[in-house]
């Protein structure tokens, strides 16, 4: 029967007969009051007059040892650190399962996938989507271009007066971009799209002053598309340029290094990223930001919708004074 009361009850009972006794009650009225043995209440209040009545109180019961250290639980951020693939896993993901067979293999504890996800909760460490990089890149190039090129490209701009702007190429589709929301348990929101291939062929720029540019075109972009983007900038901006943009065939195009060459092209200068470094470009960011944010579950009936869609998402961002700031040190780049 003591063991179907609830334990604040049980607490205050033990509690009320050391508070009865001090009032003068003999046990046998405490014991019949309360609905217990005299035994009981005489267990009770002989533990009170030894260790106080505190001792009364309901204390929980200490739950079992954890089975890591405290010293073994400050390894776990290396292992994460040196990535699945060294512990011989095919791709460099974690999974709750993934990482429970480590903590097997390193300190022989086995844990079920569901306490490790709390395990990995309480270190700091949460599910995210990882960001895809070229197996081609060239991490200390790419180190290189961000420390040593960037600072002498921007301090080139400075000293010939010219506009240093980041240029890109992006596509916009019909098809929404899909981000997490909120649903009742059980039932998954459904976002409705057209299946369509059709979509805005984008290019854009930003500059350092936090200024964007933007060229829409509902074919593929090709050379002569970029000679009209530059062309744009020089009337927007009317001062000498210095672009930095990827490798893409269009902006190598004869087309392009035409246009450079005359007269018309020559207040524009162009700077090439490293390959497969397409996080460098700050441009890149702002893509990002549009798709995800400004036009996140958006679905669109037709191409000019969608193309209405996308001027009202940048006018919106370019409402948002700090975000140009974010974007270039999102890229590691120093304004």
């Amino acid at each position: 029967m003591e063991n179907a009361i609830p334990p604040d009850a049980r607490e205050w009972r033990r509690l009320q007969a050391w508070h009865l006794k001090e009032q003068g009650w003999i046990q046998q009225d405490i014991a019949t009051a309360l609905d217990v043995s005299k035994g009981a209440v005489s267990q009770w209040l002989d533990r009170a007059r030894r260790q106080g009545p505190q001792c009364l109180r309901s204390h929980p019961a200490p739950g079992p040892l954890p089975q890591l250290s405290a010293a073994q639980k400050r390894l776990i951020p290396d292992f994460l650190w040196h990535g699945a693939e060294a512990y011989g896993f095919r791709g460099d993901v974690w999974t709750c399962a993934r990482f429970a067979r480590v903590l097997e293999m390193e300190f022989g504890i086995r844990y079920h996938k569901g306490h490790v996800a709390r395990l990995l909760r309480d270190l700091g460490w949460t599910p995210q989507v990882p960001i895809t990089r070229a197996l081609q890149r060239d991490e200390p190039a790419i180190e290189g271009w961000r420390d040593t090129v960037w600072p002498t490209i921007r301090q080139r701009a400075r000293q010939e007066r010219r506009t240093l702007i980041f240029a890109d190429e992006s596509g916009f589709y019909l098809l929404p971009g899909v981000v997490k929301t909120y649903g009742p348990r059980g039932h998954r929101p459904v976002t409705d799209e057209w299946q369509s291939k059709a979509h805005l062929s984008i290019m854009g720029g930003l500059t350092t002053r936090g200024r964007y540019y933007t060229l829409v075109r509902q074919h593929p972009l090709r050379g002569e598309d970029a000679i009209d983007f530059l062309k744009h900038l020089l009337r927007e901006i009317e001062r000498p340029l210095l672009v930095v943009w990827d490798g893409s065939p269009i902006h190598r195009s004869k087309e392009v290094k035409g246009f450079l060459a005359m007269p018309e092209g020559r207040g524009v200068q162009v700077e090439a990223l490293p390959p497969y470094a397409p996080d460098l470009n700050p441009q890149e960011w702002v893509w990002q930001h549009l798709k995800h944010v400004e036009m996140k579950n958006l679905t669109c009936v037709d191409v000019e919708e969608l193309h209405e869609q996308f001027h009202l998402a940048l006018a919106r961002l370019r409402h948002k004074k700090s975000l140009p700031g974010s974007f270039f040190a999102g890229a590691g780049l120093e304004l």
